[in-house]
């Protein structure tokens, strides 16, 4: 039992393969079971044939006709029938092993077998199937690399663009240098003028402060020591009342001490109250300052914002900065993945150059069976060129015959239909043509050379006699 490494298709399947694969159109619609079993027909498997060597190979229809042997051919008319049948075997020859097919012959192309060819047709529709998957992953590599090298274009332009930004963001026009530092320049001096203006403005408030805040608390302190006198005082009077029975005229001049105390205590309570009055008017001034103030704070916060742009921009900068590091993590990652792709290249290209090298010694032997054949072609030339001579020397030879010179005749037309049939034999079978001819020929003397002798026999025996 044979083994084989492709699956062997029915007649079914074969038909179904050849009509979406090999053959389309109105040749498909035309192909029945029929032409491939029991009996195949020859000219069908040709234009299978011819069609499959298209597909692989590229081979043009014309190159079938084209004559194979030299153009120094003497008869090439008699090629004419055997070139499409010769270069069909000739190219099927290298693609049958590459197919898994090793024992492909010309019969099989002249004399089809139904099993053989069932097989040769499932090995050659089985590296149909392979080379179109190959291809498949081929072009899925080929797209992918192709898309990888956009992604990473995109990505060295982005690049490119995000570092032309951090420039454009870290580098001051040459316009606007002078404008720059002339600006940070007055910024400077603003907030140091207003930083000592604010100082000195508040240390001379708060100085004031204090100083007001002593002042009013030594007068609390001096009306708290009169109030407390006079609560003695009145504790005093209180007990001496009970104590002596005074005289009104010490009354009376007690009476007016305390009446002087008490305007005196007036009077002491008025210029506090008076300075109490100036030391609000002083404290109601100061919201002038506080506006003073906040106006210069108002100019801190604006220069706090413009701080605060600054370090956004650098914040912007650092995001950016991020971003380009992630971008070059992306490019190393898709530069792996291009090393990936480029060994993987690098292994298809040395597998394809294999692949050639095999090609190229099995062209290579293609050209040795060439030889081989224009060799054999050659010998067939120059056997045919002796026929051709000895038929002319026995037509000579009968016509020197005067007697049954008819005989001769009928037998030479028929030797040359024999021969013209051995030609006819070896159009359609090179081998066979090559092994028939010398038979042929041989026989042909021989049945010639037996008639002449017994046409000479009849001659001579009515002398003879």
């Amino acid at each position: 039992m044979e083994t084989l490494s492709f699956p062997r298709y029915n007649v079914a399947d074969l038909l179904v393969h050849i009509r979406n694969k090999i053959l389309t159109g109105p040749e498909g619609k035309n192909l029945s079971k029929s032409d491939l079993y029991p009996n195949p027909k020859p000219e069908v498997l040709h234009a299978i044939y011819m069609r499959v060597l298209q597909m692989v190979y590229g081979i043009r229809l014309e190159h079938f006709y084209m004559l194979p042997v030299r153009s120094e051919v003497a008869y090439p008319q008699i090629m004419e029938g055997f070139l499409p049948v010769s270069n069909l075997f000739l190219h099927l020859d290298t693609l049958m092993p590459i197919c898994r097919v090793n024992d492909f012959e010309i019969a099989d192309i002249l004399y089809p077998k139904a099993k053989r060819t069932s097989r040769f047709l499932s090995g050659i529709i089985n590296f149909i199937h392979f080379r179109e998957a190959c291809r498949e992953t081929y072009m899925e590599f080929f797209w992918l690399y192709k898309s990888s090298l956009d992604k990473l274009q995109q990505l060295n332009s982005a690049h490119q663009e995000a570092l032309t930004k951090l420039e454009r963001l870290d580098s001051i026009p040459v316009e606007e240098q002078a404008e720059f530092k002339q600006l940070s320049n007055d910024i400077q001096e603003l907030q140091q003028a207003l930083n000592q203006d604010f100082r000195q403005k508040t240390i001379v408030l708060q100085e004031g402060n204090v100083q007001k805040k002593s002042a009013i608390s030594e007068k609390t302190k001096h009306l708290n020591e009169l109030k407390l006198s006079l609560v003695s005082s009145k504790e005093l009077q209180e007990s001496l009342k009970t104590k002596i029975v005074d005289s009104p005229e010490k009354l009376r001049n007690y009476k007016e001490k305390m009446k002087d105390t008490v305007q005196k205590l007036k009077a002491s309570r008025q210029e506090v109250m008076d300075r109490f009055d100036v030391y609000r008017d002083s404290v109601e001034g100061l919201p002038s300052c506080q506006l003073e103030v906040q106006l210069y704070q108002k100019k801190v916060q604006e220069l706090a914002g413009s701080r605060d742009k600054l370090a956004q921009m650098a914040k912007e900068s650092l995001s950016l900065e991020d971003q380009i590091e992630s971008a070059e993590s992306a490019v190393k990652k898709l530069k792996a993945e291009e090393a990936a792709l480029r060994r993987l290249l690098v292994v298809r290209k040395e597998k394809l150059a294999a692949a050639q090298f095999r090609l190229k010694r099995k062209l290579e032997d293609a050209e040795r069976h060439k030889r081989t054949v224009i060799e054999h072609c050659d010998r067939v030339q120059e056997q045919r060129g002796a026929v051709c001579q000895r038929v002319g020397s026995l037509t000579q030879d009968g016509q020197r015959i005067k007697l049954g010179i008819q005989q001769l005749k009928d037998t030479a037309e028929r030797e040359k239909l024999k021969a013209r049939e051995i030609f006819v034999s070896l159009r359609a079978a090179l081998e066979k043509y090559h092994e028939g001819l010398e038979k042929a020929a041989e026989h042909g003397c021989a049945q010639v050379q037996e008639k002449a002798a017994v046409l000479k026999a009849r001659l001579l025996c009515p002398e003879t006699s």
